[in-house]
């Protein structure tokens, strides 16, 4: 319905599964006409998916933005989430991704070191002028819109701060007015 009114459509379930299953369910959105699908995994995921792209852009999430330094050490990993991330959208675009998500934090190092070559798409997105006010829930590298577009990502992905407003419409307006400011427009 949405894609038959024009839209694009992003599929974010970050396929995470074996090869063959992540490759039947990008296959699955495809054919529905989904214009970006996440995939979270190592190469034989991510080239499962990029197999059955079609037109569909494939987009490889690097770090959740709910993860912050403390929770890497826990599980492990001894480089920053910046390097980690840098690591990761490099090794997509490698494999031949059409781009990556990635919170607004890390967007400038990825916009400067890869260029224009890979899509950056940044959820964790909170409205407002000073994003040292906001409240972060269950996010830990948040940024605003106007400050993901201004560091070079190309799509921010904002739920909450719309879905649980009390005037959507107007964090909508808000949010256009940050990405006007930021893209000078």
């Amino acid at each position: 319905m949405i894609t038959g009114r024009g839209h694009k459509v992003m599929v974010d379930l970050k396929f995470f599964d074996i090869p063959e299953t992540v490759k039947l369910a990008v296959q699955q959105f495809r054919d529905s006409g989904a214009s970006l699908v996440t995939v979270h995994g190592n190469d034989p995921i991510i080239r499962a998916a990029i197999e059955e792209r079609g037109q569909t852009k494939i987009l490889a999430v690097t770090v959740l933005t709910s993860f912050g330094e403390e929770d890497m050490r826990a599980m492990g990993m001894t480089q920053s989430i910046e390097d980690l991330v840098h690591f990761r959208a490099k090794r997509a675009l490698d494999l031949g991704c059409d781009g990556v998500v990635s919170s607004g934090m890390e967007a400038p190092r990825l916009r400067e070191s890869l260029g224009d070559k890979l899509l950056i798409v940044t959820p964790g997105i909170r409205p407002g002028a000073n994003i040292d006010t906001l409240q972060a829930d269950d996010q830990k590298r948040i940024v605003t819109a106007k400050q993901a577009i201004s560091g070079g990502a190309d799509h921010v992905v904002v739920g909450r701060p719309i879905s649980k407003a009390a005037d959507p419409l107007a964090v909508v307006a808000d949010l256009q007015e940050e990405i006007l400011t930021a893209t000078g427009e």
